[in-house]
């Protein structure tokens, strides 16, 4: 079994991802870390040089690895979970956890982080209307996929203990 985070940027899947599995002791894997590392690029260079279709490819290859693994937290990139290949991957022995948050709540989280525009690329022309426009785009999809939906905004000790919650609740009824 392993548990998959979504949700938009800065919904706090990291922070709550890492408390989560630290809790589970479990490991702790990141869609965008290992797009990285594997190009050797940030997430925005990759953009810059190859375009999202490459970009996507890439992501779906290491979605593919990481989902294999079991007994993992697995925080999946804002769009990842657009293309369907990802949902089956995230599917197979997953938890699916959605960190819901409202626009004005992410565009403050992503404007108080200053590695943010550094690191991620601009999809719809930046700023809070791009939130708006991407958060509509993909929240149904987001929705449509979760197992849970968590409220963002709570602290991340308290998000990681309902995700340690919901796991040892499957893992009770024997659907690991």
């Amino acid at each position: 079994m392993h548990v998959v985070l979504i949700g938009y940027r800065a919904a706090g899947k990291t922070t709550a991802g890492r408390l989560a599995a630290e809790r589970l002791g479990w490991e702790y894997l990141d869609v965008d870390r290992g797009i990285e590392a594997r190009c050797r690029l940030t997430l925005t260079e990759i953009f810059q040089r190859h375009g999202e279709p490459y970009y996507r490819d890439v992501e779906s290859s290491v979605v593919a690895e990481l989902c294999a693994r079991n007994g993992a937290v697995v925080s999946f990139g804002g769009g990842t979970l657009m293309r369907p290949v990802n949902q089956e991957y995230a599917r197979r022995g997953g938890l699916l956890v959605y960190l819901e948050a409202d626009a004005e709540e992410l565009w403050r989280r992503i404007e108080a982080d200053p590695a943010s525009a550094a690191t991620r690329p601009n999809l719809a022309g930046g700023g809070l209307q791009e939130v708006v426009t991407m958060l509509a785009q993909r929240a149904p999809v987001y929705r449509t996929n979760a197992d849970l939906t968590l409220d963002a905004t709570l602290p991340p000790e308290e998000l990681a203990d309902r995700i340690v919650a919901a796991v040892r609740d499957r893992q009770r009824a024997g659907r690991r």
